[in-house]
Order: C-alpha cells, then sequence, then structure tokens
C-alpha cells in the first residue's frame, strides 16, 4: 500500500513536470512566431520610412533648387539697380566738378579784382591821411591850438556841460524825493511826538545826602572811623566827607550800589543809631528796599508801554535802568519814551506796534549790566536779550540801534528813529562843554576842508552849519555836489544826535564907483 502511495505521488509529480515542459515549449513557439511576425512588421515599416524620406529628400531639394533661383534672380537685380544708382551718381559728381572748376574760376578772378580795389583803396588812404594831416595842419596855425590841446579842450567842455546836467538833475530828484520822504516823515514823525507825553527833562545823578548838621559828620565816621569804614565795606561806595557844609557825597561808579548806600545813609541818620551793627541791619535793609524797588519800575514800565511776555529777568534788568543815566537822561525813561514814539510811528507806518514797542523797551537793556559785564551795551543787551530767549528781530533791533549793523527791518529803522528822537529833544540830555566845543570845531573842520570853501560856521548848537563857498570856484550847478560831498564825510566821520543841516551859501558881488 504504501508502495503504490510512492508509486501514484511519482506519476503525478512526473505529470507535472511534463505538462510544465510542455507549456514552456509551446509559449517559446509562440513567441517566436510573435517576434518573427514583428521582425516583418519592422522591416515593413523601415521600408516605407525609407520610401517616405527618400521622397521627402527629393521635395526638399527642389524646394532648395526653386530658392536658390529665386535669391540669385533678386540679387542679379539689386545689383542692377545698384549699378544703376551709382551710375547716376557718377554723372552728378562729374557735373558738380564742372561747376566747382567754374565757381573756382569766377572766385579767383573775383580776387583779383578785389586786390585790385585793395591796392586803390590803399593808395586812396595813403592820400587822405596826408590831406587830413595838411588839414590837422592848417587848423593848428589857424586856431593857435595843437591836435592834443584841442582834444583836452574839448573834453573838458563835454566834462563840464555832463557835471552841470548831473547836478541839475540829481538836485531835481533830490527835490522831489525829499519834497515826498519829508512830507510822510514829518506827518509819521509830527503825529507820534504829539501824541507821546513822555517826561524828557535831564537828570542828574544823586551823589550827595543832606545832613540835619555838621555834628551828624562825626557819628557818621564813628569812633577811629570803624562806622564810615563799615558802611563803605557792606556798599561798595566811598564816602566823601569835606568841609562842605551839611552834607556827604557819595561816590562810585555803580548807581544801584550808591542808591542802597544813600537810602541806607539817610535811614541811618533819621534813626539816630549809628554803630557797625545797625549799619548792617540798614544796609541789608536798604538792598531788599531797593530791590523792590527795581522790581516795581520793571513792572510799571512793561505796564505803561503795553509789553507783555516779558521774561522776570528782564524785567528786573529794565528796573535797574532807573538808577542809569546816559548824559544826564534817565535810561528808564528814555527807553519807555523809545518804545511809545516806536509804537506810534509803526502805527502810522502799518507795521507790528507790539513788536516795535517791546524793541523800543528793550534797547537799551544793556546798560543795566556794563558796570558788571565787559562790553558795549549792545554788545551785552544782545547777548542777554538772546539768552531770554527774546524775539531774533528784537535782537537785530537792540544791534543796529546805534548803526553798528545795517538795519534790515522796519522794526529796526523804527527804533533808530526813536532812540534819535528822544535824544535830540531840546533839554532831554546835558553834554559835557568840552566835547560840545570839540563837535563844534570838527564840524567846521570837516566843511574847510573842500576846496572852494572861503569860511563854515556851526550855528543851532551844532545842527546846522552854514559853508560860505567861493564863487570863482563853485558854481550854482555845482553847490549840489559840494553838499553832498560834505554831508558823506560828516556822517563817515563825526558822531553826533539827531541831524546836522548842511546849508552852501554861494554870493556873488559887483561893486562900482560913481565918481
Amino acid at each position: 500500500m504504501d508502495t503504490l502511495h510512492y508509486i501514484l505521488i511519482a506519476v503525478a509529480v512526473l505529470t507535472g513536470i511534463v505538462g510544465i515542459l510542455i507549456g514552456i515549449l509551446l509559449r517559446k513557439g509562440i513567441a517566436e512566431k510573435k517576434i518573427g511576425s514583428a521582425e516583418a512588421e519592422a522591416k515593413k515599416i523601415v521600408e516605407s520610412a525609407e520610401k517616405a524620406a527618400g521622397a521627402k529628400k527629393k521635395e526638399a531639394l527642389i524646394e532648395a533648387k526653386d530658392e536658390i533661383h529665386k535669391l540669385r534672380v533678386e540679387c542679379d537685380k539689386e545689383i542692377k539697380e545698384r549699378r544703376s544708382e551709382i551710375s547716376r551718381q557718377e554723372r552728378r559728381i562729374s557735373q558738380k566738378e564742372e561747376t566747382l572748376d567754374k565757381k573756382s574760376e569766377a572766385l579767383e578772378k573775383k580776387e583779383e579784382l578785389v586786390n585790385k580795389k585793395n591796392k586803390e583803396l590803399e593808395e586812396m588812404q595813403e592820400k587822405t591821411a596826408a590831406l587830413h594831416q595838411k588839414q590837422i595842419e592848417q587848423l593848428e596855425k589857424i586856431a593857435s591850438l595843437t591836435k592834443e590841446e584841442a582834444k583836452q579842450t574839448l573834453i573838458a567842455s563835454i566834462e563840464s556841460e555832463a557835471r552841470h546836467e548831473a547836478a541839475m538833475l540829481i538836485k531835481e530828484i533830490e527835490d522831489q524825493a525829499k519834497d515826498e520822504a519829508e512830507k510822510k516823515a514829518r506827518k509819521i514823525i509830527g503825529l507820534a511826538i504829539q501824541r507821546c507825553a513822555a517826561d524828557h527833562a535831564a537828570e542828574v545823578t544823586v551823589s550827595v545826602v543832606a545832613l540835619p548838621n555838621d555834628e551828624m559828620k562825626g557819628r557818621i565816621i564813628g569812633r577811629e572811623g570803624r562806622n564810615i569804614r563799615t558802611l563803605e565795606t557792606l556798599t561798595g561806595i566811598d564816602l566823601i566827607i569835606d568841609d562842605t557844609p551839611e552834607a556827604v557825597v557819595l561816590s562810585g561808579f555803580d548807581p544801584v550800589r550808591r542808591e542802597v548806600a544813600r537810602l541806607a545813609l539817610e535811614n541811618l541818620i533819621h534813626d539816630g543809631r549809628i554803630h557797625p551793627t545797625r549799619i548792617e541791619e540798614t544796609v541789608e535793609k536798604a538792598q531788599k528796599e531797593v530791590e523792590n524797588i527795581i522790581k516795581q519800575e520793571g513792572e510799571r514800565a512793561t505796564f505803561e508801554t503795553g509789553v507783555n511776555g516779558l521774561h522776570p529777568e528782564l524785567v528786573r534788568l529794565l528796573g535797574k535802568l532807573k538808577y542809569r543815566t546816559s548824559y544826564g537822561q534817565n535810561v528808564l525813561m528814555h527807553s519807555i519814551e523809545v518804545s511809545h514814539l516806536a509804537g506810534l510811528m509803526a502805527a502810522e507806518m502799518g507795521a507790528d506796534v507790539n513788536l516795535a514797542k517791546r524793541a523800543g523797551l528793550l534797547h537799551d537793556i544793556g546798560k543795566a549790566l556794563d558796570h558788571e559785564v565787559d562790553g558795549s551795551h549792545i554788545e551785552i543787551g544782545a547777548n542777554v536779550a538772546r539768552k531770554y530767549k527774546e524775539n531774533n528781530e528784537v535782537i537785530h533791533a537792540i544791534m543796529a540801534h546805534h548803526g553798528d549793523v545795517e538795519a534790515n527791518t522796519i522794526i529796526a529803522c523804527l527804533v533808530q528813529a526813536a532812540d534819535a528822537i528822544s535824544a535830540a529833544r531840546p533839554g532831554a540830555r546835558r553834554e559835557n562843554i568840552e566835547m560840545y566845543i570839540k563837535r563844534l570845531e570838527k564840524l567846521e573842520e570837516i566843511a574847510t576842508s573842500f576846496s572852494g570853501v572861503e569860511r563854515s560856521f556851526a550855528i543851532q548848537a551844532g545842527r546846522e552849519i552854514r559853508i560860505m563857498v567861493k564863487p570863482d570856484d563853485v558854481s550854482d550847478e555845482s553847490m549840489v555836489l559840494v553838499a553832498r560831498d560834505i554831508v558823506k564825510k560828516i556822517e563817515d566821520e563825526l558822531e553826533y544826535p539827531g541831524q546836522i543841516k548842511v546849508n552852501v551859501i554861494r554870493e556873488v558881488r559887483t561893486v562900482d564907483y560913481a565918481k
């Protein structure tokens, strides 16, 4: 049973193997048939492709030949056209060459004619020059003048005539401009002065303290001079006690310190108790009192002028101007007056009234510090205004109000004019007699330094100068030029308040005697 089983299994295996081999052989045959048919098909495709390629090649060759033929025809046509164009250009060039040859021949002929004419012209010029020279010689003989002398005479005549016409024109223009400008300026300044009622009397710095009796001098001096030394040390002011009856003179450069010393001394005299401790208390009290007065005066000035928004330190410096004088004129009163005048003139001209008042009030602010800081009051004032952030136009007006810099704004010009008006009022300022005499002498010296001036006289306290000219040296027309030159020199060399009128006088007198 077992053997049969194994035999059946072996037969089954062999049968499977035989089946597999038969399947393989069948598949191989089928594959070989497919390969053969594929190769035949491939050959057919290759043959058909070769036939198609041959046909395409023939068609391409035919098209290429046709294209080459067309290009050749077009090239031949273009070559023919270019040849015909070149031939036409050659004909034109030949024609132009013929024309140029003809023109060159004509130019040569013209050049010959021009040369001939030039020679004839040179000969004519030589003959004309000779005739001209003969005429000049004959004219010199007839006129008894050489050519140069005649030329100088003619030039002098033309120059004199031109100067005459220029002087007449200048006079006419100046008269017209002066008429219009003076009318407007007088109207504006007149209205401003009429509407400004500021006090303009000159002041004298207080430096004398009255005493009830001469015995008080000894009490002020104290035992071994201790009282007077204490007072001088605390105030920085010298006390001069001399033979002047019932008076003590205070001497010092700082006006505020001098005011402190004056108040302290008056309070001590009124109190009667004079000793070092009491002097210290009184001086301290006087300092506070003066500081309070300074603040009040500054506030009063701003209120009176209507200038608001000033820095408190600027208000304080304005108050200090109460104790500062210039040529005897109180600087605070002068500043208030300038502020009013500048504002009134600005209103008449349509300018900024508030800015003009502000600039006028602060224009001399530097004088409050010129005893403490080096430099001119203009430079100090500009620096102070710049420090406290003032308007640039106000700073410029401060710098320009004495002409140190050129006035570039209407506000600066108004402050200049207001400052001059305030200073030039009769009685507003006092002047040292020696300086006054020197100014008048310098004014007359400037006038007499010009040629043709015979005499000069400074009158009206130096506000006018009358100049007598020599009638033989200065004509009526040239008087305008002489006056202008003198005015220019006065402006350049002399310092003066207000303005100076230059009056040039030419007088011709004829004297004869009846016998």
